[in-house]
C-alpha cells in the first residue's frame, strides 16, 4: 500500500508523490532488477545534531551496481546484505557514490576492484575516466543504464537513472530528494537550493519511481494542469 501522498505543481504539470511501503523495496525490471537494501534516515536530536545514514540500493542484471554504501558504520551491515544476495563486494562491477558525504560513501574500501563514481570522478582504480558530467551530460553505461548529473545539494550530485523496470523509470537519487515529502526541508541541507530546484524538477518530470537519500522510494504521477494524466 503507498502510505503518502502529496501534490506538488510546476508550470502546465502537476506531480503527485505517493510513498511505497517496506514491502516493496524490491523492483523488478529486465534487464536490471532493483533492490533497496537499507532505506535512509535523517532524525533531529534535541541538542541541535541530527542522525543520519543514507539509503543503499543495489542493481542487478548484466552488470552488478551499488548506489550509494552507507557510513563507515554500516560495513558489517552491508557485508551481510549483500551475502543475503548471494554475492561477495568483490562481485560489485559498478560503485556510484552519489556525493561526498560520510553516510554515503562510507564503504567504498570495500570495493577496490570496481569502477568507482563519486559525483563527478570515475576510476578504475588509479586511472580516471573522462567524462561530460560537469558539463551537464549524462555518462551512460548501457542501454538501459546512465548516470546523470543532479546537483544543488552538493554542486556536483549524481543520480543512477534505470529503465525497463515494472514501474518504468527509476531514479536513484540520493540527496536530491530526502523522502518523498521533503517540503522545503531539503533547502536546509542545499549548498544551492536554486539549482537543486530545478535538477529536482527535471527529476519528477523523467522518473515514475525515486529512490530518495533518507527515506522510502516514491512514484511519481504526472498530471496537465487541466487535469489529464501524463
Amino acid at each position: 500500500m503507498e502510505a503518502t501522498e502529496k501534490n506538488y505543481a510546476c508550470n502546465s504539470c502537476e506531480f503527485r508523490r505517493s510513498e511505497l511501503s517496506d514491502t516493496e523495496l524490491e523492483i523488478v525490471g529486465q534487464p536490471y532488477s532493483i533492490s533497496v537494501l537499507k532505506v535512509g534516515y535523517c532524525l533531529s536530536e534535541q541538542d541541535g545534531s541530527f542522525r543520519a545514514d543514507g539509503t543503499i540500493s543495489l542493481l542487478t542484471g548484466p552488470r552488478t551496481i551499488l548506489v550509494d554504501t552507507g557510513g563507515p558504520w554500516d560495513r558489517d551491515f552491508l557485508v551481510k546484505r549483500l551475502k543475503d544476495k548471494r554475492l561477495d563486494p568483490g562481485d560489485i562491477s559498478l560503485v556510484v557514490g552519489t556525493h561526498g558525504h560520510s553516510d554515503h560513501v562510507g564503504n567504498l574500501g570495500l570495493f577496490p576492484g570496481a569502477t568507482i563514481v563519486v559525483g563527478y570522478d570515475i576510476s578504475e582504480g588509479d586511472r580516471y575516466l573522462p567524462n561530460q558530467l560537469a558539463e551537464g551530460q549524462p555518462y551512460p553505461i548501457d542501454e538501459h543504464v546512465s548516470i546523470v548529473p543532479t546537483p544543488g545539494h552538493t554542486g556536483r550530485d549524481v543520480s543512477l537513472l534505470v529503465k525497463g523496470t515494472t514501474m518504468g523509470t527509476v531514479l536513484v537519487a540520493g540527496d536530491l530528494f530526502e523522502r518523498c515529502t521533503d517540503d522545503n526541508s531539503w533547502r536546509e541541507l542545499s549548498e544551492n537550493p536554486a539549482v537543486q530546484e530545478a535538477s529536482r524538477q527535471e527529476a519528477l518530470r523523467t522518473s515514475d519511481v525515486i529512490i530518495p537519500g533518507h527515506g522510502l522510494p516514491f512514484r511519481v504521477h504526472r498530471e496537465e494542469a487541466d487535469g489529464r494524466s501524463g
